[in-house]
């Protein structure tokens, strides 16, 4: 049972007396953006060692979010984090993909969680018990320290990819579909990490005469 007044250590603390701990939480960033990987993060917190400030990383500047980012590193029991890149979302479809990057955090945390807390809807094969939690990323800590993880690390690798494609802007809007990024794509049509299960990128790759790749051809429906 969760005490009420707990906070977001709550649920840690009432599944490590129930003799379900360590417990991780695990998010993803970049569902919804047309380009760039698909990024997930699982963490195992310490709830002696709460870390003030965790959020749904959303709902933070960038600014706290690298400062959390580092927080968490230090702070955390383990810290995990996987990615999906654009040519394997096409194949597999962005809700598998999902679903793929949160299995392949979670299991590369180096201490094993005994039970997985996840933001939004369950993942199965994860190999332990979870809970697929309602706005889970601001009301678990360990899911909020997650969605932070894999934020900051999926934003990073975008800005690593503006240097490759600079007249995207990647840097600014991280492959989400912005107006700045609309424009870029109506202008230059897609690049090799554009996702072409999006319609605005075929759309835009029909208007610059360019093929789809071998990913796209035998992506499932």
């Amino acid at each position: 049972m969760i005490r009420p007044g707990r906070g977001a250590y709550g649920y840690e603390r009432a599944l490590v007396r129930a003799g379900l701990g360590p417990v991780a939480g695990a998010d993803e960033a970049g569902r919804g953006a047309c380009a760039g990987p698909l990024v997930a993060a699982a963490v195992i917190l310490d709830p002696a060692k709460p870390i003030p400030g965790l959020d749904d990383s959303k709902a933070l500047t960038a600014a706290a979010r690298e400062r959390l980012y580092d927080v968490i590193l230090n702070r955390a029991v383990a810290v995990a984090w996987a990615s999906v890149e654009s040519d394997e979302c096409d194949v597999l479809g962005m809700h598998q993909a999902d679903l793929h990057a949160l299995r392949r955090a979670v299991g590369r945390l180096d201490v094993a969680a005994n039970f997985v807390l996840t933001d939004g809807f369950p993942v199965d094969g994860l190999g332990v018990p979870g809970l697929a939690m309602w706005k889970g990323d601001k009301v678990a800590a360990c899911v909020s320290a997650a969605s932070i993880v894999a934020k900051v690390t999926r934003d990073r690798m975008m800005v690593a990819h503006a240097e490759t494609y600079p007249q995207y802007g990647f840097h600014i809007h991280k492959g989400y579909n912005t107006a700045v990024h609309m424009a870029a794509l109506d202008e230059h049509g897609p690049c090799a990490i554009h996702r072409w299960r999006f319609d605005n990128v075929v759309q835009s790759a029909q208007r610059h005469g360019v093929e789809p790749p071998m990913s796209a051809r035998v992506a499932s429906p």
